[in-house]
């Protein structure tokens, strides 16, 4: 006996029993009926399909006892039109869902960004300090040298100089040196701290683009667009 020559009543109990056990969804269901036209018959059984319901939406293939108490009589839909409802609005509720994680995770991006900017910045200021500060640490180390030489026989000309550099500093060069040591100090940890933060926010944002584009990612509309891209070059193919 071939497999043609079953009888209906059990390949629907083995359709039945495929959906039970998980071994047939939805979509093995619907290729087997474009694959044969008998199997295509029994694959919309009721009993199959109010299987099928009941396993992929069990929360909502009943609904409750007030609402079918209060409510009026409804004619009763196909498992298999109702099953197709609730897919829907399943599809609907999951593209919402994936166009959320796409907008957090572009926010997160975003902030990222803008985390590093401000980072930047505060490492350009503290440079911009720090350069001040050496600048003025030179000069107080060139009046302090003058200070110095002012105690030693040297050429009026260059005792000169050196008095006039002296004379124009106005604040004490002893105290003024060690803030200045002090400040360039500080700027050296500071610049240490923001560009250690740099860094880590660095590893931060490209987990959060690679978060990104795990969430953009869709099979389907990838390798369609991959085909329609491909397609030309195909075509100049075979006019070759």
């Amino acid at each position: 006996m071939s497999a043609a020559d079953l009888p209906d009543e059990l390949w629907a109990r083995v359709l039945e029993l495929g959906v039970a056990s998980s071994a047939l969804g939805f979509r093995d269901l619907c290729c087997l009926a474009i694959a044969s036209r008998r199997l295509g018959r029994l694959s919309v059984h009721p009993a199959v399909w109010s299987e099928l319901l009941s396993r992929d939406f069990p929360s909502q293939s009943q609904p409750s006892a007030s609402s079918a108490s209060t409510s009026q009589p409804q004619p009763q839909l196909h498992p298999k039109s109702l099953y197709k409802t609730k897919f829907e609005r399943h599809k609907v509720r999951m593209a919402e869902a994936r166009r959320r994680a796409v907008f957090e995770a572009e926010a997160r991006v975003l902030a990222s960004r803008r985390r590093l900017a401000d980072l930047e910045g505060s490492i350009r200021a503290e440079g911009e300090r720090m350069k001040t500060a050496a600048q003025e640490l030179d000069n107080l180390e060139r009046v302090r040298r003058a200070s110095v030489a002012l105690n030693v026989w040297q050429p009026q000309v260059v005792r000169g100089r050196q008095k006039q550099l002296v004379q124009q500093c106005t604040v004490p060069v002893d105290s003024r040196l060690s803030d200045l040591n002090m400040e360039l100090k500080v700027c050296k940890q500071q610049i240490a701290t923001y560009k250690n933060a740099y860094n880590k926010e660095k590893h931060k944002l490209n987990d959060y683009e690679e978060a990104l584009q795990r969430a953009k990612y869709h099979p389907l509309q990838d390798s369609h667009a991959s085909g329609i891209v491909n397609e030309p070059r195909a075509k100049r193919k075979k006019l070759k």
